[in-house]
């Protein structure tokens, strides 16, 4: 094989580092980066900024990809003592750690250069974007909240997604991104609650593995009801008009059917309150946001 040939990425690998990160997954967030970004373009002059719209998506896409892939490079000896990790890709092979180190650093090179290409403020902050991404996955190892720190990176899209627009702070940002950290940060209380047995017997530190699953779930709870909110406050600040009230019924009602499939005595549907119902939160309140701003005068 040519040097050439050797330096191009081979399909086996990209599949494998795909699934490594889970990109599906970027579903969860992405929506608020765009709420915040087409919110903001509306507050500005009304227009849809075609290629602002598609560095926030470089962005977002890029960081998310680097902290994916760290978390699984960095977490890979615990992954390889959980049966319901045992099989993720640094795990078995699949990936190498070198090729995983080279696809994250790819990814945060793109997200690097997005947030140049926006403006110098967004350049400025993003190495502080940064942080709590590689952070994360240690805190499992310090602290029993490391959900904590995952919602305080995902708090990051919603802000991040402001400032690409107006190149200002915005408050009205940081309730959304306050927002959508308690849910996702809620909800991974849940997911932890499959892993308490093996996370107490190899050390790892969560909620659920010091204070019960009842505990986790019940926090998990308090947490979508802050969530929710934090949701209307950001309604009432930015004068949403009436599908994006709408938006937050159907969000409410997500939340509350979440929590009747998923109980402290029964784990068996986590999986479906994970992907299924916050995938469908993130996208719905994405579309009546789109549908309100639309109608209230942003031009497409």
């Amino acid at each position: 094989m040519s040097s050439a040939s050797a330096a191009i990425p081979q399909p086996g690998r990209t599949k494998a580092f795909l699934r490594l990160v889970m990109i599906e997954h970027s579903v969860f967030a992405l929506p608020f980066a765009y709420i915040a970004a087409l919110t903001a373009m509306f507050q500005l002059d009304r227009n849809i900024h075609w290629g602002r719209l598609l560095l926030v998506t470089i962005a977002m896409v890029g960081l998310r990809t680097f902290a994916m892939a760290a978390n699984r490079i960095i977490d890979r000896e615990i992954d390889a003592r959980n049966p319901r990790t045992a099989h993720r890709e640094l795990v078995t092979g699949a990936m190498s750690v070198k090729h995983a180190w080279t696809g994250s650093l790819v990814a945060l090179v793109f997200f690097l250069g997005a947030a140049a290409l926006l403006n110098p403020l967004c350049l400025a902050l993003a190495p502080i974007a940064v942080i709590p991404m590689v952070v994360y996955p240690y805190g499992k190892r310090f602290t029993n909240f490391p959900q904590a720190i995952l919602g305080l990176a995902q708090a990051m899209g919603p802000i991040g997604g402001w400032l690409a627009i107006t190149g200002e702070w915005s408050w009205d940002a940081v309730i959304l991104g306050l927002a959508v950290g308690i849910w996702i940060g809620g909800f991974d209380l849940i997911y932890a609650c499959q892993d308490v047995e093996t996370d107490r017997e190899i050390g790892v530190m969560s909620v659920p593995a010091r204070f019960g699953i009842p505990a986790a779930v019940w926090g998990a709870r308090a947490c979508h009801t802050a969530t929710t909110a934090l949701f209307v406050w950001y309604a009432l600040t930015t004068g949403a008009g009436v599908f994006f009230w709408l938006g937050l019924v159907v969000v409410a009602a997500a939340f509350l059917y979440e929590h009747t499939i998923v109980r402290p005595n029964d784990l068996s549907r986590v999986n479906r309150a994970f992907f299924s119902v916050n995938g469908f939160i993130g996208i719905a309140l994405f579309v009546c946001a789109l549908l309100d701003l639309l109608v209230r005068g942003l031009t497409v």
